[in-house]
């Protein structure tokens, strides 16, 4: 069961886990060294819970814990218990949500073993912006995908912006990282996979005209420049959304990703 300990130090070291949450820098050091993400939230924190992630602590503000009384009876770990400004001070920005869990990270599967039993993957390649990386599985969760592979340099799903927009998802779609950007794609290819790359270029098919067949997974690239001409290269077919005609004289000519990967992983289950 939980212990309640009342703070009002924000300097408190009983407290590191939860400084500086909005410096990206500190604190992807202190995450990876201590093995550990925060959940911000009432809903995200019960979905870590619930998925088997352990709880190392709470911090919160006292009207939430009467409402997580129920899960806070569950877990043994310490609530740092606090008045508003004590928790915005730590946190460096006012906590809306009211409370923060820190929980320890669970070992991320190898691709292989991510993608056994998936029939639709998204294949992400150096996507940088948390935010959008959040918002991508919680489309995949949303519209069927399985399974969630991440390139080495993408951006981590346990941040705390990306679970935050992701609204939890994270924690409902298996993912793992590729350790070896070259050769990588080629484990998903010997597992059945048809690799279909998404790009603006008109001369790609259009996607919902694609052949897909049992086990299909759609690469999608880094915000800016799309996939890398490797992967490209490496893939079955390129695939594309058809835009509107008038599109390129409103100067679009494209979607930005997390609008791609939404209209096609609605295109990817028409298959299933």
């Amino acid at each position: 069961m939980a212990r309640l300990v009342h703070l009002s130090d924000p300097g408190d070291p009983r407290l590191a886990d939860y400084f500086g949450l909005r410096d990206v820098t500190l604190r992807k050091r202190l995450e990876t060294e201590h093995g550990l993400f925060i959940a911000e939230g009432e809903k995200v924190i019960r979905r870590a819970v619930g998925a088997g992630y352990p709880a190392r602590s709470f911090l919160m503000s006292r009207r939430w814990v009467e409402p997580l009384a129920d899960l806070l009876g569950t877990v043994d770990a310490p609530v740092y218990v606090a008045d508003d400004p004590t928790v915005e001070a730590v946190a460096g920005f006012p906590v809306h949500r009211g409370a923060l869990a820190s929980m320890e990270r669970l070992p991320v599967p190898p691709v292989a073993e991510t993608v056994a039993a998936a029939r639709r993957a998204l294949v992400l390649e150096d996507l940088v912006d948390h935010g959008n990386v959040g918002a991508i599985f919680r489309c995949a969760a949303a519209l069927g995908v399985d399974a969630v592979v991440l390139s080495p340099r993408c951006a981590d799903p346990l941040y705390r912006r990306a679970i935050k927009v992701s609204m939890g998802a994270v924690f409902a779609i298996p993912y793992a990282r590729m350790t070896n950007w070259h050769d990588d794609l080629a484990i998903l290819r010997d597992a059945g996979f048809k690799l279909l790359a998404l790009t603006p270029d008109p001369s790609a098919t259009p996607i919902d005209r694609a052949p897909l067949g049992d086990k299909v997974a759609l690469m999608l690239g880094t915000e800016g420049d799309g996939l890398s001409s490797r992967w490209l290269r490496q893939s079955d077919e390129p695939v594309r959304i058809p835009m509107s005609p008038a599109a390129m004289a409103n100067g679009v000519d494209s979607l930005n990703v997390v609008a791609a990967a939404a209209i096609a992983c609605h295109s990817l289950m028409r298959a299933v």
